[in-house]
């Protein structure tokens, strides 16, 4: 073989070695890429919703950072309409009192935010018109007294027929009439106010008394409006005090119209004014059957118990109407939540350490939402300092801290 050939020949084997070199060393770029491929699928899947980073703290920093762990559990979410309101005087509670008769103003013993008791003494009159009144009355006792006498003697001479029957029965005709006064009068002074046992205890007090008139209080309250002055003349009509019992109070709920169809009686309320008052709990006592022409709203009532006086009328109130209570079988705090990447999420306890989870949620109130998917009964999550923890993550994103 001559030189050339050699050369040719070498030359083709040359190029066969390389060719199966380059083809061994694609096998083995594409089998790493595969591996790398699969490694990273798995990393992806461990990484929990694309934020698998798992926040290690310890226990102190647990307790420093205020974490707290729950048990996601079923539960009843309660679902309110909140509804403007105000506190208005109980008017079932609530009294004018007039003095029933004229008269001049001689004494003033309550004044305004007074509290009286039923039957307390408010003021006194001197009244004409009460003299004449009791002086008909005692005239009409009188008069009763002496017909009760002229019968039983003209029943007697008729009996022993001494007198005639026409006479005997002038004398019971004159009774039956002087009696008719009698309960007139008498009549006259319950409407004044005074009791069977006052009007027998006229004739035992002194003349001067006759026209005193006590103005007294109906029943326990306090004195809301006074309109009565010391010596002014005073009418029957005229509205002297105005008295509240504010032990109990109503709150009137404006019911938008969208809303009435969620509205109805028994329901419970959740009464609130803000500025650091207590919250109060009732049910509605009554829905109104019209809707306002010119607010397009309906009333409702709930009547609030109010025995420290915490509740005063005129206060504005937010009304939280409880409309549906489902069961859900998973309920959390509002406060569990979490927004990363404009998902939700919360952050669930591990043997690791906390790792966010994406949730989907239903319904909800201002308090709690239900889970639907992303976290089962039986899991714990953090319900309270998650914020902690996202800024933790977010701190670990950017490789400025240690988290995992």
């Amino acid at each position: 073989m001559n030189i050339n050939k050699k050369k040719g020949v070498l030359i083709v084997v040359m190029v066969l070695v390389i060719l199966l070199l380059y083809g061994h060393i694609q096998t083995e770029n594409h089998a790493a890429a595969d591996s790398r491929g699969v490694r990273g699928q798995v990393q992806q899947n461990d990484r929990d919703d694309g934020h698998g980073e798992v926040i290690r703290l310890t226990a102190e920093e647990i307790k420093e950072f205020g974490i707290e762990v729950a048990e996601a559990r079923p539960g009843r979410l309660e679902v309110y309409k909140n509804l403007p309101g105000d506190i208005v005087l109980n008017a079932d509670r609530l009294v004018h009192v007039v003095p029933r008769v004229s008269g001049i103003v001689r004494e003033v013993r309550k004044t305004l935010g007074d509290y009286v008791y039923k039957g307390e003494v408010m003021a006194v009159l001197e009244s004409r018109e009460l003299a004449d009144a009791k002086a008909s009355f005692l005239g009409a006792r009188e008069r009763v007294a002496l017909a009760e006498a002229n019968f039983i003697r003209e029943e007697s001479l008729w009996k022993k027929k001494i007198s005639s029957e026409q006479e005997y029965l002038e004398a019971k005709q004159a009774l039956a009439e002087a009696r008719i006064e009698l309960r007139s009068a008498e009549q006259k002074l319950h409407a004044l106010g005074f009791s069977e046992e006052s009007l027998a205890r006229i004739p035992e007090k002194p003349d001067v008394s006759y026209t005193r008139y006590e103005i007294v209080a109906p029943f326990d309250g306090t004195i809301i409006e006074k309109h009565i002055t010391l010596g002014e003349v005073l009418k029957d009509d005229a509205e002297a005090y105005v008295i509240a019992d504010l032990r109990s109070v109503w709150v009137d709920i404006s019911v938008y119209q969208k809303d009435l169809p969620f509205i109805r009686k028994g329901q419970e309320v959740i009464v609130s004014a803000g500025h650091g008052l207590p919250e109060a709990r009732g049910r509605i006592s009554y829905v109104g059957p019209l809707v306002g022409e010119e607010t397009r709203t309906a009333l409702a009532r709930v009547v609030l118990p109010n025995p420290e006086d915490t509740w005063r009328p005129g206060m504005f109130i937010t009304a939280r109407v409880m409309v549906d209570a489902p069961e859900v079988d998973v309920v959390i705090p509002r406060t569990a939540l979490q927004n990363i990447d404009d998902e939700t999420y919360v952050f669930v306890e591990t043997g690791d350490g906390f790792i966010p989870r994406a949730v989907e949620i239903g319904r909800s109130n201002t308090g709690s939402v239900e889970v639907v998917s992303g976290l089962l009964p039986g899991q714990r999550y953090v319900a309270k300092g998650a914020f902690t923890l996202k800024a933790q993550l977010l701190k670990a994103a950017f490789g400025d801290g240690n988290g995992h």
